[in-house]
């Protein structure tokens, strides 16, 4: 049997959808500040969920590991992320573990139910991923800064976004696959084959149009040729 196409849709774009938010997870560019007083022109700070790191564009030279002196980790959405955001990981991970062990293309049929079960555990993660993210973007310019910077959105942000839809679609994929368990319920059953009982014993109800008894009823035909195949 042929992979279902959302099985295929599912398995594709979920380990993209993991990969980008392991990358927004890890990259400390969640938010870049720009024009930080008393500080060149040319450099940026780019905060993450872990590290914030200081980058000077003209020699790009970058140190990370620097101070937080205004409490940026100890902001809710920054605490959220940092608690949802590997929690996301670990729930993907579990999940694309089941789908292959749904789908099984070396299987002659795909396990529905599995993964259709996968699939909710694919759109929890992407769920646990969105939710830091989008509060994050809501709180961007509120939470603490130089005064007189510039805030801009970084692109591990980004990246979290486009992974969390990713799983989400994946997951709803997969979730198609309910569909076949409710068909396989649904689909009526063949009765079982018409049994006749005759004397002592039971045989099928079936008919050999073909009478395979017929050398055997002419026993001159015995001598001039041996009994073939159906009459043995």
């Amino acid at each position: 049997m042929r992979t279902p196409a959302e099985m295929i849709v599912g398995l594709v774009l979920c380990p993209c959808g993991l990969l980008l938010t392991l990358t927004g997870t890890l990259a400390p560019s969640w938010r870049q500040v720009s024009l930080v007083p008393d500080q060149p022109v040319d450099v940026i700070w780019e905060q993450g969920i872990w590290d914030i790191c200081r980058e000077r564009q003209s020699t790009h030279d970058r140190l990370c590991g620097q101070a937080d002196g205004l409490g940026y980790f100890e902001q809710v959405p920054v605490r959220v992320a940092q608690g949802l955001m590997p929690s996301s990981l670990v729930v993907a991970l579990v999940g694309l573990v089941v789908a292959a062990l749904g789908v099984r293309c070396w299987q002659p049929e795909p396990r529905h139910l599995v993964a259709g079960v996968a699939g909710l555990v694919l759109l929890l993660s992407g769920l646990m991923s969105l939710v830091p993210s989008s509060w994050y973007t809501q709180e961007l310019w509120a939470l603490p800064a130089p005064p007189g910077s510039t805030l801009t959105v970084g692109y591990s942000l980004v990246l979290s976004y486009l992974g969390s839809c990713l799983e989400i679609l994946g997951g709803l994929a997969l979730t198609l696959s309910f569909h076949y368990c409710c068909k396989e319920r649904r689909a009526p059953k063949l009765p079982p084959t018409p049994v006749t009982e005759t004397g002592s014993g039971s045989s099928r109800a079936y008919n050999n149009p073909w009478d395979v008894l017929e050398d055997e009823q002419d026993g001159q035909r015995w001598r001039r040729s041996p009994p073939c195949d159906s009459d043995l």
